[in-house]
């Protein structure tokens, strides 16, 4: 015979906060020890500043032209994590039936997302410290508000985490494999990153800067690099973004 209170821990849910926090440790630990993962989002970025910063490639106008490309490099790297890397990652957990199981717990499916957002947002520090460094030893002379810029990157981040969540969600991994690939190299090309929008037909410029992308590195472009005050328009395209895309991650997800 035994009496109440023998049997600790007392069995049950731990306290939501702390769920998501754990969680979200987790989701660090696998982005940060997953190579191709730190191929996409370090890589390819610190590769694309250095290279086109040291060799005249492109027209990027009047000035250094890493001025005109780091803004562009940072919002790369928001996407290559929130969005590529996310999708990847997510998409072949719920086939491989982690986020089956991930479900039987009592995490709910908006703290998951919370969670891996909040994973998104500590490899993006790493990366924009690191992009930073690299782009002051360039010669790199950023201008305009810090709080603006902060503002910037925590709505892109919003935005491509619902987008790279929704298409894992959804799709099949081969299919989001592939798919979150290709559209990381159509917006690194289109999106404002390494070519000027100005570059482009004047149709098509119109529909380019309504893409998340074109947002993020030009209102980081308008901020760092001309000293502009706060971006409202560039904001709000990424506001709405980021309401339509976690809105449809968190109604049509599926675990499995």
């Amino acid at each position: 015979m035994t009496t109440t209170g023998t049997y600790t821990p007392k069995p049950g849910a731990a306290p939501l906060p702390r769920m998501i926090r754990a969680q979200a440790a987790l989701e660090t630990r696998m982005l940060l020890r997953n190579g191709e993962q730190l191929l996409l989002t370090v890589v390819i970025p610190t590769l694309l500043l250095v290279l086109f910063s040291s060799v005249d490639i492109i027209d990027t106008g009047a000035g250094e032209a890493v001025d005109f490309l780091t803004p562009g490099v940072l919002a790369l790297a928001v996407m290559s994590t929130a969005f590529t890397g996310q999708a990847i990652a997510t998409g072949f957990e719920r086939r491989y039936g982690v986020l089956k199981r991930l479900a039987a717990s009592p995490l709910p499916r908006w703290g998951l997302m919370t969670a891996k957002t909040l994973a998104v947002l500590v490899t993006e520090v790493l990366q924009i410290v690191l992009l930073t460094v690299i782009a002051f030893a360039l010669g790199w002379s950023p201008h305009g508000n810090p709080f603006a810029v902060v503002l910037l990157l925590v709505l892109g981040t919003a935005a491509f985490s619902g987008l790279g969540l929704l298409m894992a969600g959804t799709l099949r991994a081969e299919a989001t494999l592939g798919a979150a690939n290709l559209v990381f190299l159509l917006l690194l090309v289109g999106g404002g990153v390494i070519v000027p929008l100005d570059e482009f037909p004047s149709g098509a410029q119109d529909v380019l800067a309504l893409l998340p992308i074109s947002a993020l590195s030009d209102g980081l472009r308008d901020v760092l690099q001309h000293g502009a005050g706060m971006p409202w328009g560039d904001l709000g395209i990424l506001a709405v973004w980021a309401v339509v895309g976690l809105a449809a991650a968190g109604r049509f997800f599926r675990w499995e």
